[in-house]
């Protein structure tokens, strides 16, 4: 009988929701071999969709190659390709798919599509060991709560408009902060908010367990267009409010669940003040708070492998002919039959 140990497994993920075009590599034990990304920054405004789409076909090859040197391994070696299947932008998310079935296609091995939102739990699971948290991902297209019962994760709370993320880079930009490749004007929001002494007043949104950011960004953009508060105070303010809002949300859907763990991910995840709002409160309900490291806090591709390889393993795969993407693919609509 034959002692050797069998062969490891890899999965290469390709993240292309938004901004970013990022592969991640990992085995199906877990272990992230690679996770690289390049991100597409519009020469002014906002993202443009077929243009962060272009950018995402000029440099697949190149974080392909580079994910791959990262890795150690070579193509022939992977045993699954999966893909951010939505939600997101619609033309950037085609690029990605396209690539992704290419690869397994010619590989010859499956193909499985990965929610975003997913992702970023799972990822945020993976590298803090939290096994059933409530957990608050909040990003530059999502801000909600959620927890896993009953077969998927559930919605215990959510952004009505815009996303926490999108409301401090758009308020960064309307006040004339520079966007810099790899780093969002929320982390520029977040060092002038330290240097803030005055709390102005702001609009304080919250309908339940849900909650309205558009007029805190309006109402934030026009005293600064005023001139009546400074610059850091404004931003120190944005800041306190919007938090404030999305950790009262989540305490209490804390309460409800009476989950044990608290889990913040997604982009705006990095900031520590945020991160010191809401370890306040998982330590007011004897509950452990995890964030998800920043080199896996923003969107990238390693989430997206990891993610794939849970589903796979149970049971989920993506036939080409119905890997089409889905532009608003809730968390709550995803099965997770990984989770007991």
């Amino acid at each position: 009988m034959s002692t050797q140990e069998p062969k490891e497994r890899y999965c290469l993920g390709i993240e292309s929701t938004a901004d970013d075009f990022g592969v991640g590599i990992s085995t199906f034990s877990g272990q992230i071999l690679a996770n690289i990304s390049d991100c597409y920054v519009p020469a002014e405004g906002g993202i443009h969709p077929r243009e962060a789409a272009r950018h995402h076909a000029c440099v697949a090859e190149i974080v392909l190659k580079e994910a791959f040197t990262q890795s150690g391994i070579k193509p022939k070696d992977l045993s699954l390709i999966a893909f951010s299947q939505g939600p997101g932008l619609g033309p950037c998310l085609r690029t990605g798919a396209t690539v992704a079935r290419a690869l397994a296609s010619y590989l010859g091995v499956p193909l499985v599509g990965v929610n975003h939102s997913v992702g970023h739990i799972e990822i945020g699971k993976l590298q803090t060991g939290a096994k059933d948290p409530l957990t608050l991902y909040v990003s530059g297209g999502n801000t909600l709560v959620t927890a896993f019962s009953f077969g998927r994760y559930r919605v215990f709370g959510e952004t009505l408009d815009i996303a926490l993320g999108n409301c401090l880079d758009v308020f960064g930009r309307e006040v004339g902060l520079k966007h810099k490749k790899g780093v969002p004007l929320g982390a520029a929001v977040e060092q002038l908010a330290q240097r803030g002494k005055e709390l102005v007043l702001l609009p304080y949104v919250v309908k339940g367990m849900d909650l309205s950011l558009s007029g805190l960004l309006t109402a934030a953009v026009t005293l600064f267009q005023k001139g009546e508060c400074t610059l850091e105070d404004l931003c120190y303010s944005l800041q306190e409010t919007a938090f404030s809002m999305v950790t009262e949300i989540t305490e209490r859907a804390l309460a409800h669940t009476e989950k044990k763990e608290l889990l913040l991910t997604g982009g705006v995840a990095a900031n520590k003040r945020l991160q010191a709002m809401l370890k306040s409160v998982a330590d007011e309900h004897n509950a452990t708070f995890n964030s998800v490291p920043l080199k896996f806090a923003t969107d990238n591709g390693a989430m997206i492998a990891w993610t794939g390889i849970l589903a796979f393993t149970h049971g989920l795969v993506t036939p080409v002919e119905r890997s089409f993407v889905r532009l608003r693919w809730r968390v709550d609509k995803v099965d997770v039959p990984w989770m007991k």
